[in-house]
C-alpha cells in the first residue's frame, strides 16, 4: 500500500525516436486531413525552420516545434534507409 505522504508518479517512455516518430505521425495525418501534401510542407518546414508551413490543426505546428529539426531530418533517414534495407542489421 502507497503512503499517502508521497507523490505517485507515471513514466511514460520518453525515448526521443518514439516521441518523433509519434510527432510526424500526428503532423502528417492532421496535414493531410486539412488537404495539404504533407511530404511538401514538412519539407519545407525542415528546410526553412519557418512553422507556417504545418498547419495549427489538431496542435500539429505547436507539436512540430518541440522537436529540432535535425531530429526530423535523424528519423526520416533512419526510417528511410530501414526500408531500403540498406542497414545490413546495422544501427
Amino acid at each position: 500500500m502507497a503512503e499517502i505522504n508521497k507523490t505517485q508518479y507515471i513514466n511514460f517512455n520518453t525515448d526521443p525516436e518514439t516521441r518523433v516518430k509519434v510527432v510526424l505521425e500526428h503532423v502528417y495525418n492532421a496535414m493531410e486531413e486539412k488537404g495539404y501534401n504533407p511530404v511538401n510542407q514538412i519539407v519545407g518546414y525542415i528546410m526553412s525552420g519557418d512553422p507556417t508551413y504545418i498547419t495549427s490543426y489538431k496542435n500539429a505546428r505547436s507539436l512540430i516545434m518541440k522537436v529540432e529539426r535535425d531530429e526530423l531530418v535523424e528519423e526520416l533517414l533512419r526510417e528511410y534507409i530501414k526500408n531500403k534495407s540498406w542497414q545490413n542489421g546495422r544501427q
